[in-house]
């Protein structure tokens, strides 16, 4: 059993990776901006099926080695579980590997072929594109911040009921293998740290809704269909994450109070279910999302391309540093979903802030 989460999200890590360049934005071509007229050119096409391919079967392989191996080896379930994950850091290496790679050699095509030398570098704005969004309000995420509080006051209320030695961890059986001595901090802690991340969640949240919408000069109409539904979908995708963790965080706090809360045979199958609902959510809004712009009924303007940003601002296609865009959160170059403007320094308090202030609380347990 200790095998299968990590089994279940290289699975996923594979899928995603193997169709990663045919989900985003349809003219960045491995990190690169394409004008819309070459976004269709065979040799940008052919680097696109290769690291498909590459990605595809070298991590099936590495995937299948892993499973043969886990299920004839005598090792402890740790073992497996922590070499599990290190193949999944290697599939995510591989990956990023073969990126590299291809980006260079598309950054290059573009330059031998001079595909800017005949377009007019434009900039599009439209005042009226955030009257269309649809991104969940703020006070929404306050839902689980309720629950979490009220976790709080039930504990204190239980406090005297509480075992002597409270679990801080638990293995892959679902069952906890770390403890510390019952005081105040360590009764709720697992309850701060899950506040704090649901904090997290309602910054990443609010920020990216005040983040510029950036619309394509090529295709404004596709540009702003996917750019609609990334912020609408990706808020959805925060919430539904926020509440799954609420609600496991919950259930650890309650079996905590209440040993015999869950029987033993389920308490496996509570963060395999978490995993999958994440896993399928996951795929489900990279998928909608990567399809948003793909209408081929979607005009498009001839002549102009976007200003480049390919050296300037984007380092590798991956690394956002732009001192004079205001916005906190961009959307991918590579991937779907959202990258920090690194030239924000809000940006990194919002993310690593929250990252400082679990260690911080933990240090003290």
């Amino acid at each position: 059993m200790a095998i299968t989460i990590p089994i279940a999200v290289m699975v996923v890590l594979i899928i995603m990776q193997t169709i990663l360049p045919y989900i985003v934005k349809r003219t960045v071509v491995f990190g690169v901006s394409i004008p819309d007229s070459y976004v269709k050119d065979k040799k940008l096409q052919s680097y696109k099926k290769l690291y498909s391919l590459l990605v595809f079967f070298l991590s099936v392989i590495g995937l299948v080695f892993y499973l043969i191996w886990a299920i004839n080896s005598n090792l402890a379930e740790d073992t497996q579980a922590l070499t599990g994950i290190g193949i999944t850091f290697a599939i995510i290496l591989l990956s990023m590997s073969l990126y590299f790679y291809f980006h260079a050699k598309t950054l290059q095509r573009k330059k031998e072929q001079k595909w800017m030398v005949d377009v007019k570098p434009v900039k599009i704005t439209d005042l009226n594109v955030r009257l269309q969004d649809e991104m969940l309000p703020w006070y929404v995420f306050l839902l689980p911040v309720i629950i979490t509080l009220g976790l709080v006051v039930y504990t204190a209320l239980q406090y005297p009921n509480l075992p002597e030695q409270i679990p801080m961890h638990w293995g892959p059986d679902g069952q906890p293998d770390s403890f510390s001595n019952k005081t105040p901090l360590s009764a709720i802690l697992m309850l701060l740290i899950l506040f704090v991340m649901q904090m997290m969640f309602l910054g990443i949240v609010e920020a990216t809704k005040r983040s510029g919408i950036k619309i394509n000069a090529t295709n404004p109409t596709a540009s702003k269909v996917r750019q609609l539904t990334l912020r609408k979908y990706s808020s959805w995708l925060m919430f539904i994450i926020s509440f799954l963790i609420t609600g496991l965080f919950s259930y650890l706090q309650l079996t905590t109070i209440h040993p015999g809360f869950v029987h033993d045979s389920f308490k496996m199958l509570i963060p395999i279910i978490f995993l999958a609902i994440v896993l399928i959510g996951t795929i489900t809004f990279a998928v909608k999302v990567g399809n948003a712009d793909k209408n081929n009924e979607f005009p498009s303007v001839v002549g102009v391309s976007d200003i480049d940003e390919d050296e300037e601002y984007w380092k590798g296609g991956l690394f956002y540093f732009n001192k004079n865009d205001p916005s906190i959160f961009v959307e991918k170059r590579f991937g779907v979903g959202w990258t920090i403007n690194f030239a924000h320094p809000m940006g990194y308090l919002i993310i690593f802030g929250p990252i400082l202030l679990i260690l911080v609380i933990t240090f003290f347990v």
